[in-house]
């Protein structure tokens, strides 16, 4: 069973994730709606697998990738963006992240892509 974290400041995009991620495969440790509050939450919760927004309020989601990774490099992050810029992208999987989706998502598309990072 994977620990997963999901990190949007959008409290409807954390609930959709939360409704349609897969319970067989994970267990939902929490969520938080800015970078700030995730790190906290990691501290305390110890997830394998984190959902993350890129942009957000305190902490943005690429400076926050970067933060946990720094503190677990195993950490699996599938970010979840509206944004469509391939360079924020780009510069999210250096930081450490593992795959990328873009909103608006639909379920399916959100357990292949949880599932294609923790197979990776």
């Amino acid at each position: 069973m994977h620990r997963l974290m999901i990190v949007d400041d959008s409290k409807l995009i954390r609930q959709r994730i939360a409704r349609e991620y897969d319970a067989d495969t994970f267990e939902l440790i929490g969520t938080a709606e800015n970078g700030a509050d995730a790190i906290d939450l990691f501290e305390q919760s110890s997830p394998d697998v984190v959902t993350m927004d890129l942009t957000m309020p305190k902490l943005d989601g690429i400076d926050c990738i970067e933060q946990l990774i720094s503190r677990d490099p195993s950490t699996k992050i599938l970010v979840i963006s509206a944004l469509n810029d391939t360079s924020i992208g780009i510069e999210a999987l250096e930081k450490g992240a593992m795959g990328f989706i873009t909103k608006p998502f639909s379920g399916a598309d959100l357990k292949a892509a949880l599932k294609e990072i923790i197979d990776d």
